[in-house]
């Protein structure tokens, strides 16, 4: 058995189920905003900008850097050092676990549609597997 091979295999594969991990969290990030948009009285009253959440440049800023960093979390997993890839993904792995988990906390609170639990949960479970699977993953260089 060729342990090298093996351990290079590994390693990829590693780094493709973060990749995926990463893809499914924006993907359900996506879908749940999909499914806010076709929800008529969230529509009303994000056009109206009357709900508990008003639109400001500020906000679009804030949501657009939260999107922007699981899709290139997406490429430097396949891109970054082992070992940089390693830390990456924990770090903001768990740092996205907590923003999402605070997002859930924010929808029972303000008592939103069922959806938003589902794809928040979703979203949840993904950033916790890239916890998960970041820090299962061993380092191949040492």
């Amino acid at each position: 058995m060729n342990t090298n091979k093996e351990t290079a295999r590994n390693l990829l594969d590693v780094r493709i189920v973060l990749a995926a991990l990463w893809i499914a969290e924006v993907l359900s990030s996506l879908n749940g905003d999909t499914y806010r948009l076709s929800d008529p009285i969230t529509l009303k009253s994000m056009l109206e900008n009357t709900g508990s959440i008003v639109t400001t440049p500020g906000l679009l800023l804030t949501m657009s850097m939260i999107f922007v960093v699981p899709i290139l979390m997406s490429a430097l997993t396949l891109i970054l050092k082992s070992s940089v890839s390693r830390w990456a993904n924990r770090i903001i792995g768990i740092l996205y676990a907590l923003i999402t988990f605070a997002f859930l906390v924010l929808c029972f609170v303000l008592r939103s549609a069922s959806y938003e639990f589902v794809w928040a949960t979703a979203q949840l479970v993904f950033t916790l597997l890239v916890v998960w699977y970041a820090w299962k993953w061993t380092n191949p260089e040492g």
